[in-house]
């Protein structure tokens, strides 16, 4: 019994150590030097001048979306990738014409501030109510806006991960609905954003089921500090006029290219940004860099002495500024399919130096997962597991079983030029993107370098944030 009981325990502990997925040596010195001819290279850089310069601000279902996806698809040829096509994405076709502002009274002033994306057009005039943050917003009793316009006024708070950006966010996405069933005729807030420029953040807004939406507006912030300001010596009323709004459906294209595997090439490692953005600005922190980084680390890796075992996939997502539109369509066209996708990673939060690395590895791929972390040391970045969650795109399909990394990248500026006119080639820094085009280089040629898998799987789970 002793013995029965003995070797079902070291059979048990051999079928453990037989899964552990690790990398082999002669891949690891192959990222080694994959890394090096990353950081001496400036194609990421010239990708992302490319699309920004080439095709410019990228709203979603615009005539320069179509041309962008063109500009991709193209691209993706022209560096040889082995095989590109194009998945479509439908979704409602929300459009920008025109915006104007003012004090109205013996101050009179113009504003700066900017439609939100969702806004229905309208002017709306009437006296400004402030609010500190969304909860006192919340709690206003019904009615005690009519005829009033809701001024939410925090201020973003600077966060190298980005972490302020949540309250910010929710003010933007559940404010103008609160304001609405107190009572308001529009709705103003501070931008969501870190920075003290004149210029506002965009970003998508939603409206609750079964409320008439009303304009709705985001302030620059020295703007907002003026209306508090003005408020502060007695009451303020305010004149707004948005010419935007929803107009039909429209269909854009997960754009898609893939450096094939040799031995397992049915097999993927997926990375990728997306490829629209907001009109304001140029859309080259969000997110042409992301596009031009993972396109340019595939490109690096398909010109490789030996390529991986398995495929390089780069897909420039669809929509995600509006919705997720096209990481939503991806899990659901490739859900049978999950367990083939060997791990993936998004890159949409600028171009600042990644600093540090995470996945979801299970217990088995521990072993493989501290492999790329020290690969990827050389480059600055420091291992933390259990950091983090999948990019916006990946998220959908993380959602289904999908094993997923964060290269996670210094944002303490990011939100200076987020969703504003000020997202523009310039904010990047041409040696910060190379070490991000060398970390997913590593990164990728290893995970598909891999004996075994990190851990997808078709079942439900709730990814962490980001």
């Amino acid at each position: 019994m002793l013995f029965a009981v003995s070797l079902l325990s070291f059979t048990g502990a051999s079928m453990a150590a037989s899964r552990e997925t690790r990398i082999p040596d002669a891949a690891l010195k192959a990222a080694s030097e994959l890394r090096e001819r990353a950081l001496a290279s400036d194609l990421g850089f010239r990708i992302t001048e490319s699309l920004t310069t080439e095709v410019g601000p990228r709203l979603a279902g615009s005539e320069a979306d179509a041309r962008a996806v063109q500009w991709a698809e193209a691209k993706f040829r022209e560096l040889g990738f082995d095989k590109v096509w194009k998945e479509p994405v439908t979704f409602p076709k929300w459009e920008r014409r025109s915006e104007h502002g003012e004090v109205l009274g013996t101050a009179r002033q113009s504003l700066a501030l900017t439609a939100l994306g969702g806004s229905p057009g309208g002017t709306a005039e009437g006296e400004i109510v402030r609010f500190a943050d969304l909860a006192a917003l919340e709690a206003a009793p019904a009615g005690s806006l009519a005829g009033k316009i809701a001024f939410v006024d925090f201020r973003m708070p600077r966060a190298k991960d980005g972490a302020g950006y949540g309250p910010g966010g929710g003010i933007r996405s559940r404010g103008p609905s609160a304001a609405i069933r107190a009572g308001a005729i529009g709705y103003l807030m501070r931008s969501a954003g870190t920075d003290s420029h004149r210029s506002p953040h965009t970003g998508i807004t939603r409206f609750d089921d079964g409320l008439t939406p009303v304009p709705s507006a985001a302030l620059a912030a020295p703007d907002a500090d003026q209306l508090a300001r003005l408020l502060e010596r007695g009451s303020v009323r305010v004149r707004f006029a948005l010419d935007c709004g929803w107009d039909g459906q429209a269909t854009s294209y997960n754009v898609i290219g893939e450096m094939r595997g040799t031995s397992k090439p049915d097999e993927v490692v997926l990375i990728g940004g997306h490829l629209d953005s907001w009109d304001l600005g140029t859309g080259a922190i969000d997110d042409g860099a992301g596009v031009g980084l993972t396109m340019a680390a595939a490109k690096l890796i398909g010109d490789s002495k030996q390529r991986p075992a398995r495929t390089i996939r780069v897909v420039a997502f669809a929509n995600e500024e509006q919705g997720l539109y096209g990481g939503k369509a991806y899990a659901q066209e490739h859900a049978k399919d999950v367990k083939k996708h060997q791990l993936a990673a998004e890159s949409d939060f600028g171009a600042g130096r990644i600093y540090a690395y995470s996945s979801s590895a299970p217990a088995y791929a521990q072993a493989a997962d501290q492999q790329i972390a020290e690969a990827l040391a050389p480059l600055g970045i420091a291992h933390t597991p259990g950091k983090g969650g999948p990019g916006p795109d990946i998220s959908p399909f993380a959602a289904q079983g999908l094993a997923w990394a964060r290269l996670a990248q210094d944002g303490t500026d990011y939100f200076d030029y987020h969703h504003t006119p000020d997202d523009t080639l310039d904010k990047i820094d041409p040696k910060a993107l190379a070490q991000n085009v060398a970390a997913y280089a590593v990164f990728a040629y290893l995970a598909a370098s891999a004996d075994g898998d990190f851990g997808s799987e078709a079942k439900k789970v709730t990814p962490p944030e980001e």
